[in-house]
C-alpha cells in the first residue's frame, strides 16, 4: 500500500511513523507513507495556503488551489482521497478493514477553521471524522486512521489470529488478559486461566467478553 498526507505540518509524523508496528511495515516494503507540505504547492513566493472566507467569519481557511495543484501531482488511476474532517463519517474498524484493501490513500488534513467548501464537493473521494470532538487539525485523526488500517494489511502482523480476537474485529469487546505473577498484592489472576483446561478456558474467556461488551458496548451485541 502508498499512502500519502497533505499537511502544513509534516514534523507531527516524525514519531508516530518511526516507531512500532508502522515502521516495520515500513521496513517489510509492505506500506510506503510520504508526508508532503502542503505549501510547496502554493502560487506566491510566502507560501500562502490559507485565506479569509467570504461573507467573513473567524479564522482561515486552506484554499482550494494548493490542494488541487497537490492533487494533480500525487492522484494516480487507484488512489483514493480522503479528507479528515468533523463532518466526516464517524471511523470505525469495518472502515479500517475496508481501506487496508485500497492500494494509494491520499490523506488530507484539514485545518484552521476547515477547508473551502469546493474541496469536499468535487476534490475528495470520503471524508472520515474520528469523533465528536475539535481537534487543531487532522493531523492526528489521520496518524489515528493510519495506524488502525495498517495493522490490517496481511503480514504487518505476525499472527492472523491477533486481528481476529482483537476489540471491535468481532462483536464483543475483548475478554480480560493476565500475566506474571500470578499473586500480586493479593489481587490473584482467576484460577481457570490456570488450570489447563483449554475448553473451560476458552468458556470463561467468551463469557467475561460478553460481559464486558453489555456494561460498556451495548451497541456491539
Amino acid at each position: 500500500m502508498n499512502i500519502d498526507i497533505l499537511t502544513l505540518f509534516p514534523e507531527m509524523f516524525q514519531g508516530p511513523f518511526a516507531e512500532s508496528i508502522i515502521k516495520r511495515a515500513q521496513n517489510k516494503g509492505l506500506v510506503e507513507i510520504k508526508i508532503h507540505d502542503l505549501r510547496k504547492w502554493a502560487k506566491d513566493k510566502h507560501q500562502t495556503v490559507d485565506d479569509r472566507p467570504f461573507g467573513g467569519g473567524v479564522g482561515m481557511i486552506l484554499m482550494i488551489e494548493p490542494i488541487d495543484e497537490a492533487l494533480k501531482e500525487l492522484r494516480k488511476k487507484d488512489t483514493k482521497v480522503i479528507l479528515l474532517t468533523p463532518q466526516g463519517k464517524v471511523f470505525n474498524q469495518k472502515m479500517a478493514k475496508k481501506l487496508a484493501r485500497e492500494k494509494h490513500l491520499l490523506f488530507i488534513c484539514g485545518h484552521y477553521e476547515g477547508v473551502d467548501e469546493r474541496i469536499r464537493e468535487h476534490l475528495v473521494d470520503e471524508e472520515i471524522s474520528i469523533g465528536d470532538y475539535v481537534l487543531t487539525g487532522g493531523e492526528l485523526p489521520s496518524m489515528i486512521v493510519i495506524d488502525t488500517l495498517i495493522r490490517l494489511i496481511p503480514g504487518v502482523l505476525e499472527k492472523k489470529e491477533a486481528i481476529e480476537e482483537e476489540s471491535f474485529s468481532s462483536k464483543t469487546l475483548e475478554y480480560p488478559q493476565y500475566t506474571r505473577p500470578a499473586v500480586f498484592k493479593g489481587w490473584s489472576v482467576p484460577e481457570v486461566l490456570l488450570s489447563g483446561h483449554h475448553q473451560q478456558i476458552k468458556a470463561w474467556r467468551q463469557q467475561k467478553a460478553k460481559e464486558k461488551t453489555q456494561k460498556r458496548r451495548p451497541d456491539l451485541v
